[in-house]
């Protein structure tokens, strides 16, 4: 019985070893077959993980730039180098040095340009600042309970108590500037 058993682990070895390299042989066929789609599925994936480490270290190298650009002009605003490589390394924080120099040093041209922005939040800022700058009220969709304040006070100067009641009644309890339009309120009740 021995040499049966023998036999039989010897036939199902075989069996095992030609199973296998029977897969080995389905497979060289399937690599000859689509070889060149294979490699082609490699080269895109290396490409592509390769342009987008290459992609974020370009973007690190610029953002550096900016940076060291941004830290410049805070020690010498008239750097004009710095600020020509701030304006191409990173032009939304180019914009906003414009706009924090156009309040700080009452500067519409530089408001200006950053009205003309296609960054909304700004564009607004500095169109709210420049007529603020010459003295008088802005409209601004973020400010626009502190611009309705401004036009109640400038109506209440000019005698217009009921024009300046009705702009402070669209200034809710819960806005930062409703202290002001309460005590502008009671300078309508005479």
């Amino acid at each position: 019985m021995s040499l049966k058993d023998d036999i039989n682990y010897v036939k199902e070895e075989l069996s095992s070893d030609e199973k296998l390299l029977e897969s080995a042989f389905r497979l060289e066929k399937f690599y000859k077959k689509h070889r060149i789609k294979i490699w082609a599925l490699v080269g895109a994936a290396i490409l592509g993980f390769g342009g987008k480490a290459g992609y974020d270290a370009y973007r690190d190298y610029k953002l550096n730039q900016a940076n060291s650009a941004w830290l410049t002009l805070q020690k010498n605003p008239a750097d004009q180098a710095a600020l020509e490589q701030l304006r191409s390394n990173n032009p939304a924080l180019y914009r906003l040095y414009l706009y924090d120099r156009g309040v700080k040093k009452r500067d519409t041209a530089k408001l200006q340009e950053v009205k003309g922005s296609s960054d909304a939040l700004l564009a607004d800022l500095a169109g709210y600042h420049i007529p603020v700058l010459a003295s008088k009220p802005g409209d601004s969709k973020y400010y626009e309970d502190l611009s309705r304040v401004e036009k109640a006070y400038l109506a209440l100067k000019e005698g217009k108590k009921d024009e300046a009641r009705r702009l402070l009644a669209l200034i809710g309890e819960n806005s930062p500037v409703a202290g002001i339009a309460r005590l502008l309120r009671h300078g309508t009740l005479k």
